[in-house]
């Protein structure tokens, strides 16, 4: 294990901590990991090619540098034709833990917000049909906009609710919490039996169907209900 003691000397300038802010005080949640589940909604899983019946979920990773406020401008990436929207539920780990059982793992959540994970649709599916990893569609810069959290003590644990998406106005995607295949205590304890969760992990929970391509000058709006809205242009 690395020393992070304040006395240690780094060769290089050391990176500073990603984080998300919290609704209501100063403070910010600082980002570990972000977990994604992927096809979580069986509509979705449809859109995508794809069977939605209720198989073991699966995950990808997107690095915590990629996490940034809502309210800000997003460039279009490089190296993609086919930049895709998709919003989400975000789950924020703040007691971490191993092996967790479905009815403790709501023990371990900090709080929830509203999330888009911004996606190379055209790098994406290219990997998926090669067999190869999706990180280049997935993992890119600014690639995971996140709103402010709300604790638990805010809100409890939301178990249904409209989650929608607007670009420019227009309602592209439309469902349901409750539409989730896996719902965040199954994925909490699916995720720790394979790696140990650690305060500061995001999980980004899946996205409904609707999604599409968004192009430069495109605002992009999106909410889940009790948990206020996100807001990202596209440059």
């Amino acid at each position: 294990m690395s020393d992070t003691c304040s006395h240690t000397k780094f060769v290089i300038p050391p990176p500073s901590i990603p984080s998300v802010a919290v609704k209501g005080i100063d403070a910010r949640f600082p980002v570990r990991r972000i977990f994604c589940v992927g096809r979580n909604y069986a509509a979705h899983a449809r859109e995508m090619g794809r069977d939605p019946d209720r198989e073991p979920p699966f995950f990808f990773l997107k690095p915590s540098d990629t996490v940034l406020d809502s309210g800000v401008s997003v460039p279009y990436p490089p190296q993609t034709k086919n930049f895709h929207y998709e919003i989400e539920l975000v789950v924020a780990i703040g007691v971490g833990g191993w092996d967790i059982p479905i009815e403790r793992a709501l023990n371990h959540v900090y709080g929830y917000a509203v999330g888009i994970d911004l996606t190379r649709r055209d790098l994406q599916l290219a990997a998926r049909e090669q067999g190869r990893p999706w990180d280049w569609g997935k993992g890119f810069d600014l690639s995971a906009p996140c709103a402010p959290l709300q604790t638990v003590a805010q809100i409890g644990h939301p178990g249904n609710g409209r989650i929608w998406l607007a670009v420019n106005g227009a309602v592209k995607q439309d469902s349901d919490l409750s539409e989730l295949i896996w719902g965040v205590p199954e994925i909490i304890s699916c995720i720790s039996q394979s790696m140990t969760l650690a305060p500061g992990d995001l999980i980004m929970t899946g996205t409904p169907a609707g999604v599409g391509p968004i192009v430069v000058g495109d605002r992009v709006t999106g909410g889940i209900d009790g948990l206020g809205e996100i807001d990202i242009t596209i440059t």
